[in-house]
């Protein structure tokens, strides 16, 4: 079992930055990839970014503006969000993906962590 706690989201202006966070616990040892996902209202969940290894992706809507590291002695994947827009509102998903079928048949997900930008 593999646990995956977001914080740092919130209110904050256009323009403005943020820094989330996401804590794994448990068999931290079963997580390979991982990136955070984001559903604003009325949208589908979407990939923003990703990390595996040194490999990393971003979405084309956030590239320039956003950062996606991992600390693995810590069990935490972090997104430094700047120059944030209102479009950018969203509840933000950290994701984690398994080793193997035999630690999980299915991803690992958090909670969500809401951000909001104010025009």
């Amino acid at each position: 079992q593999v646990q995956l706690v977001e914080s740092g989201g919130g209110l904050v202006q256009a323009g403005g930055s943020l820094r989330l966070s996401c804590v794994a616990s448990g068999d931290t040892i079963c997580v390979d990839a991982m990136a955070w996902y984001r559903q604003g209202p009325g949208k589908e969940r979407a990939l923003i970014a990703s990390i595996s290894g040194e490999h990393r992706y971003y979405a084309e809507s956030v590239k320039g503006r956003f950062a996606i590291s991992r600390d693995n002695a810590a069990n935490t994947l972090y997104l430094q969000m700047n120059n944030l827009k209102p479009e950018d509102t969203a509840v933000y998903y950290c994701n984690g993906v398994p080793v193997d079928r035999d630690c999980s048949r299915g991803e690992y997900w958090g909670q969500g962590t809401q951000v909001t930008v104010s025009s």
